[in-house]
């Protein structure tokens, strides 16, 4: 039986893949001279950004355009803050000022920004989206929200609360069920223990161009054409995980 790193590693490679963003380590090298026995430890990683083809109508080419740029722009930036944390001087390390504190503070802001915004470009533009009662995503939802209805509004709440951000619906490790949250910019307000199955962008400019101040529009618009079909593979891949956290 499988422990519950192993299941969480394999559903998140899995996600990754499937959506054409994907976390690479590099090969470790070491080094042992007769001077020095150490062993230096290469850590940095590459991501790339993934091919999103998005149908809907409901946003303007200029938005998709603009707003896959941005992607490529995240993971571009990722990419290098990754490669400079692998040479970066970590002796000189401190919580007032330090080269080190602040790569690893943009690497978050920006792993974030890229891996969220593969997740919200793949769970939108189904242009025959639909949800059965029978369902794993309807009845988990439904389980933990009292109703699908309610998991819908208190949805939308987080998505016009938002400031400049996200709203994740997400299986919470810690309380073994489903949860809404409120990202703010792509760092703030994040989770622990999160495994995120629904993802609505809620930056201006996804939607501004469209709808200007009218978030409301925009999010209703996004969640009539959400692809339930992704949603319902990640949600049985957090049922894997859940099944396993019951277990112990």
């Amino acid at each position: 039986m499988k422990t519950l790193e192993e299941i969480i590693r394999m559903s998140v490679d899995e996600t990754l893949q499937e959506k054409g963003l994907f976390h690479k380590e590099s090969k470790r090298n070491s080094t042992d001279t007769k001077q020095n026995a150490k062993k230096n430890l290469s850590e940095a990683y590459v991501t790339q950004a993934g091919s999103f083809n998005l149908q809907t109508e409901l946003l303007s080419s200029k938005t998709k355009k603009s707003h896959k740029e941005l992607l490529d722009g995240y993971v571009k930036t990722l990419n290098a803050i990754s490669s400079e944390l692998d040479g970066v001087d970590k002796s000189s390390a401190n919580l007032n000022k330090s080269t080190f504190r602040s790569l690893k503070m943009d690497e978050t802001y920006n792993h974030n920004a890229a891996f969220l915004h593969g997740l919200y470009f793949e769970n939108i533009s189904d242009l025959s989206s639909s949800i059965g009662v029978d369902s794993l995503s309807y009845m988990r939802l439904a389980r933990d929200f009292s109703s699908f209805d309610a998991w819908q509004e208190d949805f939308v709440a987080c998505s016009l609360s938002a400031r400049n951000g996200w709203a994740v619906t997400a299986f919470n490790m810690h309380l073994n069920r489903y949860i809404n949250t409120v990202i703010d910019l792509h760092s703030t307000s994040v989770m622990t223990g999160i495994y995120p199955v629904i993802v609505m962008d809620c930056w201006e400019h996804s939607y501004y161009r469209d709808y200007l101040k009218d978030r409301k529009s925009y999010v209703f618009g996004m969640m009539k054409e959400l692809n339930w079909g992704v949603i319902e593979k990640r949600i049985k891949k957090a049922d894997a995980i859940s099944k396993i956290l019951r277990a112990q």
